[in-house]
């Protein structure tokens, strides 16, 4: 077992885990972009509402869930690498994401923005955040993390002290969507091996018992084309920051 600063996250290899996880829509990303968008739909933003991913690494499904809603997002993330990915897909993302953007789509919100490459464009930033450093003094309207708390660490301290950290960024009541892998045994990305730490929904309710309001969870089985060997499932949560 080994705790996240074992790990050279520096050397993320951002293409090979982007081929492996989101060159294709799977029916598990369907079914999370649905809840989130069902879920995102019913709330009421201000106009100038600012929206935080933690961890983005190279999945942009979380940012553009928030496009319809925030006038700012913040893509937080500590690899070097993917920041890299990041800033690039902004100018103008790769044509993997329209099939993700058309299920958000299918909701009248996200069809009336016709150019959402040009909002996201507009709308996100890429900074670096330790989720295990300082907290910013910034507090976020709308935040999301996907597949981070659980995939950083086989430290179980250190994946509750990174779900803390999350909520600490939101204003209170602000809506929150979160994702995780399902007793995930870790995961190769261009060669190198990378830390899981193996949760499931008990375990995840009684984490986030005290961090939010108005939870609702979500499990999804493993399907007929599994992404990886050594996980058992997808989880979802989304509720309100204390």
């Amino acid at each position: 077992m080994a705790g996240n600063l074992a790990y050279d996250w520096d050397a993320f290899d951002s293409q090979d885990y982007l081929e492996h996880n989101y060159a294709d829509l799977h029916d598990e990303d369907r079914r999370i972009l649905e809840i989130v968008r069902e879920f995102l739909c019913a709330q009421a933003f201000d106009a100038d509402a600012w929206g935080v991913d933690v961890g983005t690494g190279t999945n942009l499904y979380p940012a553009l869930s928030m496009l319809p809603f925030c006038s700012r997002i913040s893509l937080l993330e500590i690899s070097n690498a993917n920041r890299r990915w990041l800033k690039g897909q902004l100018r103008g993302y790769s044509g993997n994401w329209d099939c993700f953007w058309r299920v958000l789509a299918e909701h009248e919100t996200y069809r009336v923005i016709d150019r959402p490459r040009d909002r996201l464009y507009q709308a996100a930033s890429v900074q670096r955040w330790d989720i295990f450093g300082s907290v910013p003094d910034t507090r976020w309207d709308l935040g999301t993390m996907f597949f981070v708390a659980e995939s950083i660490t086989t430290f179980r301290k250190e994946f509750t002290t990174a779900l803390a950290k999350f909520c600490s960024l939101l204003n209170p009541g602000a809506p929150f969507v979160m994702t995780f892998m399902e007793n995930s045994e870790g995961y190769e990305v261009g060669g190198r091996r990378f830390p899981a730490c193996g949760i499931d929904l008990v375990t995840l309710r009684e984490e986030m018992w005290g961090l939010g309001n108005g939870m609702e969870f979500y499990r999804f089985g493993v399907g007929p084309e599994p992404l990886r060997d050594g996980y058992s499932g997808m989880i979802l949560v989304h509720g309100y920051a204390k």
